[in-house]
């Protein structure tokens, strides 16, 4: 009978007699056993977190865990609080996939013990490379969704129609890091479906689970990592056929996201333009000889994009720039002198606005 990772890690706690849990090979909490009162802050920080720390990982990989290929002993340390524990590598055909803790602080466990236990850490090690593998062809078919042809695309749909946990409506999200290597999938809940499109990590996340959520888990871990990230999202989607038409705005909300940011499709107002049309044919649309002038003149620029984003109220808009309103009078007839446009003309901000707004987006 197939066991899974949560049975799996219950039997070596039994077995050994010691709390256990499991996690991959970049410390995401995988499974745990019940620990009773034997626990220490490594362990509930990665309990509750569902990952150990950049600092822990660190730490524990000093001990050469990575290149284990059988129990490693890592010693508590007093100055953390931290107790000491066994380390059982997770493999299957000569890949770690992940790491099996027990914490054994008074070294109860004994090297005849440990080997007994290996033959489930080796059941673990298939049961995890294979829903890697499981998750890398899902991940080939969210990329046909994404697909520029039609065909392709509605294929990619109805395979992934059968998906159990893929229930609509869906959120899709982007994330763009500077190197677009797939994340890992144990820091993703089991139903989400990610690939790498465009140099994009693409999300696609079904409800109820809360996008925000999942975006905001990824990018802690990046943060962590010293990757920055920049997040869109566009829900919902009312069905996969949608998916494709959800990545195109999420890549906008995430394109104009400040680093570390998660934007969505809702809140971006006019920059909604961005997915109508090429930054050529935006800019030919909305950019004047006028406005290209006061693009010349950073501070001008950003006086007049505060001051129209501040629907021209001169009193908080000399506050926000931090400014006397005698210069930002001046500043004004300045903008009106480059531009060849009258601020008190609707039409005109308008304009103005428009190709300010825009502008900082545009290639």
């Amino acid at each position: 009978m197939a066991r899974d990772l949560q049975e799996i890690v219950e039997l070596a706690a039994d077995l050994l007699g010691a709390p256990a849990t499991l996690e991959d090979r970049d410390f995401h909490l995988v499974a745990y056993a019940a620990h009773g009162d034997t626990i220490d802050p490594v362990r509930m920080e990665s309990i509750l977190h569902r990952r150990a720390t950049e600092a822990v990982r660190t730490r524990f990989e000093s001990h050469g865990i990575a290149r284990a290929t059988g129990p490693v002993r890592i010693p508590a340390d007093t100055s953390l609080g931290q107790l000491g524990r066994l380390c059982l590598p997770v493999r299957w055909n000569n890949v770690t996939y992940g790491y099996l803790w027990l914490l054994d602080d008074p070294e109860r466990i004994t090297p005849s013990q440990a080997s007994q236990a290996m033959p489930l850490c080796e059941r673990a090690g298939l049961l995890m490379a294979r829903q890697a593998r499981e998750r890398d062809d899902l991940g080939w078919k969210v990329a046909d969704l994404l697909s520029a042809q039609p065909d392709v695309r509605a294929q990619a749909a109805n395979q992934l129609s059968e998906a159990d946990d893929l229930d609509p409506p869906l959120a899709v999200a982007v994330l763009r890091t500077p190197s677009p290597e797939p994340l890992n999938p144990w820091l993703l809940p089991h139903s989400v479906l990610a690939t790498v499109w465009q140099r994009d990590h693409v999300l696609v996340i079904p409800s109820p689970t809360s996008p925000h959520a999942i975006v905001d888990r990824a990018r802690h871990v990046l943060e962590e990592r010293g990757i920055p990230l920049q997040a869109g999202l566009c829900t919902p989607c009312a069905s996969l056929g949608q998916v494709h038409e959800g990545w195109l705005r999420a890549r906008v909300a995430a394109r104009v996201a400040a680093p570390g940011e998660i934007r969505d499709w809702t809140s971006l107002g006019v920059l909604r333009l961005l997915r109508t049309a090429g930054d050529e044919a935006l800019a030919q649309a909305t950019r004047t000889p006028g406005t290209q002038n006061l693009l010349a003149h950073p501070d001008l620029a950003a006086t007049a994009r505060t001051y129209l984003d501040l629907a021209g109220n001169v009193q908080e808009t000399a506050k926000a720039l931090s400014i006397h309103r005698q210069t930002l009078y001046h500043r004004l007839r300045r903008v009106e002198e480059l531009t060849g446009l009258t601020l008190a003309d609707g039409q005109d901000r308008l304009t103005l606005h428009l190709a300010l707004t825009l502008a900082p987006h545009l290639d």
